[in-house]
């Protein structure tokens, strides 16, 4: 098996170093987070995952590790990523780890933490865990040993956190919707939560096998789901990906509703009931159109670096509430402490009920730019086209045929050795001229 490389905050790359995931690795880093969190005096930490095949092993291999250093654990099974963030608030845990490789194919796993409030494990405790993995690895005496269980209520606990997060007046028995749960850690879980609150569901994605999670379904290929609600005659769709933390929607036309139009909708309505706190976080790739479609609502808007920790630090920053990426990471910090799909799904159809207009109308207040995106392959990751002049002068012309109707961002993958040459602006056809002359320049230099 060839697994992905993981550890740290944001299920794609570590920001305190990466380590190759091997269940040798994973025993090692379960007592080194409970030697860390445990303090020398017990501890409790939770144990969740999706439903790729790879997560029986490494939960294994976790949950000795973590008992080995003393720490009791408590094992949730499937469940979604926002899932287990809110059981480790409410079992006042010391830490809640996560496994998962999110929207990723099944053959790629990582490990990620939440600290005991629920939030991202923040970077001195993670320099610690790091320091601890040098250590030799000892075991606590028989006696001091952790204990493991099952919690058998999970499920249900946080079916009822999701419903608690709209109003109690509002019942969707007037909605028909089709749900792609990606067969991953949702699949259990969303169907329940929408039917519980009245809607007619139709489910898609929800038979797991340990190989299938985020094939050709979910929130990463919405195909499958807008040909549902199209064929179902239902009023909308809503697809999560593997880990159940993003959500993508399709309208009763079949037509994507991504991440930065279901900010939109949330933040507007915010505003128009007074309780918007604030603006709207996203990121250097949200659309242009989302941003003046804000600036017209009298909203602040302001970007963070791309990932959800730095749009989650954005928000802390600035005392802030909603904030997400295109790519349907959204987080309503006044109802949970992470990215959390179908809790922002629920606010979406809160929406729709109060303000009984459809999704499509809903998002018609948007206009989306129209954005290419071109990658250009590195020939290593030592070459720095972006540092070249020609590159600089060629994003400046470009920038200047644009003006006010667009804008230019080339940034490089934080995965792989690419530059992301991205242009959006108001006429399709400038935008895919100045993005393919952009990304000839970047090419001869790299």
């Amino acid at each position: 098996m060839s697994e992905r490389k993981y550890f740290g905050t944001d299920g794609v790359r570590g920001t305190v170093g990466e380590y190759p995931i091997t269940p040798d690795f994973a025993l090692k880093l379960g007592w080194a987070v409970g030697k860390v969190l445990g303090k020398g005096h017990g501890g409790k930490v939770l144990i969740g995952k999706d439903t790729r095949i790879s997560g029986y092993m490494f939960e294994s291999a976790l949950e000795a590790g973590l008992i080995a250093a003393g720490v009791d654990v408590l094992q949730l099974g499937p469940m979604p990523t926002p899932g287990i963030a809110y059981l480790t608030r409410t079992f006042r845990a010391d830490a809640g780890i996560v496994i998962s490789a999110s929207h990723n194919p099944y053959n790629d796993n990582g490990i990620k933490f939440f600290s005991e409030d629920g939030f991202k494990l923040p970077d001195e405790v993670e320099l610690e865990i790091e320091a601890m993995l040098d250590q030799p690895m000892q075991t606590v005496g028989s006696s001091e040993l952790g204990k493991a269980r099952r919690v058998e209520d999970a499920r249900g606990r946080y079916i009822e956190f999701c419903k608690a997060t709209i109003p109690s007046s509002i019942n969707l028995s007037n909605l028909k919707i089709v749900l792609d749960c990606a067969h991953g850690a949702t699949y259990h879980i969303a169907p329940e939560v929408f039917s519980e609150l009245g809607a007619e569901v139709v489910s898609i994605g929800v038979k797991p096998n340990g190989l299938n999670i985020n094939q050709n379904c979910g929130a990463t290929d919405t195909s499958k789901l807008a040909e549902t609600v199209l064929a179902e005659k239902a009023h909308l769709g809503i697809a999560f990906d593997g880990d159940g933390d993003r959500v993508m929607m399709v309208d009763e036309k079949g037509e994507q509703v991504d991440g930065d139009q279901l900010l939109f909708i949330i933040a507007r309505d915010a505003k128009k009931r007074g309780k918007l706190q604030g603006g709207v976080v996203g990121t250097l790739m949200t659309n242009l159109g989302m941003e003046k479609a804000l600036v017209k609502y009298d909203i602040p808007f302001a970007r963070a670096k791309v990932g959800d920790r730095y749009v989650m630090e954005k928000l802390k920053e600035n005392d802030w509430l909603i904030g997400g990426e295109s790519s349907g990471h959204v987080i309503c910090l006044n109802s949970t402490t992470t990215g959390d799909g179908i809790v922002a799904a629920l606010q979406v159809l809160a929406v729709m009920a109060k303000q009984q207009l459809s999704l499509n109308e809903l998002k018609s207040g948007m206009s989306k730019y129209p954005q290419t995106m071109i990658n250009v392959r590195l020939s290593s990751r030592d070459v720095r086209p972006l540092e070249i002049p020609e590159v600089q002068d060629a994003v400046k012309v470009a920038e200047r045929e644009l003006g006010d109707r667009g804008r230019v961002l080339l940034r490089p993958s934080g995965t792989e050795p690419l530059i992301r040459v991205m242009v959006e602006g108001e006429d399709a056809g400038t935008v895919k001229e100045c993005a393919q002359r952009l990304a000839n320049v970047v090419e001869q230099f790299s």
